[in-house]
């Protein structure tokens, strides 16, 4: 019976995403598969575009552990977003024998099919990453050309009267009551 890993990611965590979606779907596979879960990794709110998350990090180190033999997940974005990070997963996991399944392309690297698609796809889905980027750039680029302001609003705040105030007040509470960050509160108190 193959040992399975099971992989999963969300970027956001506080907009009503969590892992537990991809779980039910990467159980289910693995169950009908007949494979037993060893383990079941979760980054939550974090990009996939970080090499590096401690999730992932522990599954690579499991897997040169030697402690399951497939890792499994519900999209190949969820695992790597750049062709090479996603390349040089792959050759280890070919290295160490360890396949890797993913369910939404049906991808299986244990076939050489497998292994043809996941690398398309892998270049596909960097493409799309850096097209979104380069539209951000274009976007901000003519917004400023036209004079537009980014960012938050510029807010003046009149230090005499901050200073009357954090005479009786802490820095958050002023910073609430003239709708700036605490950061430009505590500013106004260090250059008195």
């Amino acid at each position: 019976m193959k040992r399975a890993a099971l992989y999963m990611r969300v970027s956001t965590k506080n907009h009503g995403q969590t892992t537990e979606t991809q779980a039910l779907a990467l159980r289910d596979y693995a169950t009908h598969r007949g494979f037993s879960i060893v383990d079941e990794y979760r980054d939550e709110g974090i990009s996939g575009a970080k090499d590096s998350r401690p999730a992932l990090d522990r599954l690579m180190k499991d897997a040169r552990g030697r402690k399951f033999d497939l890792v499994i997940v519900a999209r190949f974005d969820r695992f790597a977003r750049s062709v090479s990070h996603l390349l040089r997963a792959l050759e280890e996991f070919s290295h160490l024998g360890v396949d890797f399944v993913s369910l939404s392309e049906s991808v299986d690297t244990s076939t050489p099919m497998g292994k043809m698609i996941f690398t398309v796809l892998g270049a596909v889905a960097e493409l799309e990453r850096n097209l979104i980027k380069e539209r951000i750039h274009m976007g901000l680029g003519r917004a400023r050309k036209q004079g537009k302001q980014l960012g938050r609003p510029k807010r003046v705040v009149d230090r005499e009267k901050a200073q009357i105030m954090l005479q009786s007040m802490s820095a958050r509470e002023v910073a609430r009551q003239w709708g700036v960050s605490r950061g430009v509160i505590e500013r106004v108190q260090t250059r008195t």
